[in-house]
C-alpha cells in the first residue's frame, strides 16, 4: 500500500469522501520466512480476531479476566513474555506487518499460550469499532515509529486525539504504559499524556518512570543502548470514569 493510499479518507454512506486521517504507519511487506508464512496461514485462524466485530473477551477467552492490549507489538517478543508471566490476564496484540505477526504466532504455539489474540488491522480503527469503553485493564505502546523527520511527525501515534480515544477504553485505574528511545518523542508523549485530565502520572515528580519489571528489555532496545540511545518509559493510570460511562 502506498503512502497516498494510507492517507486516503473513508467514503460515507452517500458516497462522499470524508476528511483523511493520517495513519501512524505505512504498510511494508518486509521479508517473511516460510515458517512465518505458514503460521499466518495455519495459526492466524485460531488466534486472529475479526476487526468488523465487537470484542467479546468472555467469549473469546472463555473466562472473565483483566484484558490488556499492546498496540504495534513488532515481533511479539514483549507480548509473548507478558502473556507467559501473567497467565491470569488476557492479552490482545494489534499489528499490521505480516513478518512480526507470523513471528508472534510461532511463539504462541511454541510456548503453548492460550491467553493471547491478535488483530491484523489499524489500531485506531480497532479501538474505535471493536473495543468497548471502559473495558481494558491496560494499554501498551512500546517503541512506536518515531517518524523522526520533522515533516513526518504529524504521523506520530501518540497525539491528543489518540490519547482521548485510548483512555476512554480504560477502566478506572487502568494502565497506560508507553516507551520510546527517541528523546524528543518521549517529551512529546509526556506533554500529551500529562495534558489528559483523566490520566495520572505514576511518577510522583510528573516525569518519566523507571522501566517496570514486567516490561522486558528487548533486542531492539539493547541494540539502541549499545549505540548510545536512551530509553524513556511513561506510566500513567486512568483516574476515574467520566460521567455516563460505566465499567462493564
Amino acid at each position: 500500500m502506498t503512502e497516498t493510499q494510507e492517507l486516503a479518507g473513508p467514503i460515507d454512506h452517500a458516497g462522499e469522501p470524508q476528511p483523511a486521517r493520517i495513519r501512524s504507519f505505512v504498510r511494508r511487506q518486509g521479508r517473511i520466512t516460510p515458517a512465518q508464512r505458514k503460521a499466518l496461514d495455519e495459526l492466524l485462524p485460531r488466534f486472529g480476531l475479526d476487526p468488523s466485530l465487537p470484542l467479546a473477551p468472555r467469549a473469546t477467552f472463555g473466562r472473565d479476566a483483566p484484558v490488556f492490549v499492546e498496540i504495534g507489538f513488532g515481533n511479539g517478543e514483549t507480548l509473548a513474555h507478558l502473556a507467559e508471566i501473567q497467565p491470569e490476564h488476557d492479552f490482545i496484540g494489534i499489528e499490521v506487518h505480516p513478518p512480526g505477526i507470523g513471528h508472534l504466532l510461532l511463539e504462541l504455539e511454541r510456548r503453548g499460550l492460550g491467553n493471547v489474540r491478535v488483530y491484523t488491522h489499524d489500531a485506531v480503527e480497532v479501538l474505535e469499532r471493536c473495543v468497548p469503553d471502559a473495558s481494558l485493564s491496560g494499554l501498551f505502546v512500546f517503541f512506536p515509529d518515531p517518524w523522526h523527520k520533522k515533516r513526518h511527525q504529524k504521523r506520530r501515534l501518540l497525539n491528543p486525539e489518540f490519547v482521548r480515544l485510548a483512555v476512554g477504553k480504560l477502566r478506572a485505574g487502568g494502565l497506560f504504559h508507553a516507551a520510546t528511545d527517541w528523546e524528543d518523542y518521549a517529551h512529546q508523549m509526556l506533554d500529551v499524556l500529562g495534558a489528559c485530565p483523566e490520566l495520572v502520572n505514576a511518577d510522583p515528580s510528573g516525569g518519566f518512570s523507571e522501566r517496570p519489571v514486567y516490561r522486558p528489555e528487548t533486542k531492539f532496545e539493547r541494540r539502541g543502548q549499545r549505540l548510545g540511545h536512551g530509553v524513556w518509559d511513561l506510566v500513567f493510570h486512568r483516574s476515574a470514569l467520566t460521567a455516563g460511562e460505566a465499567s462493564p
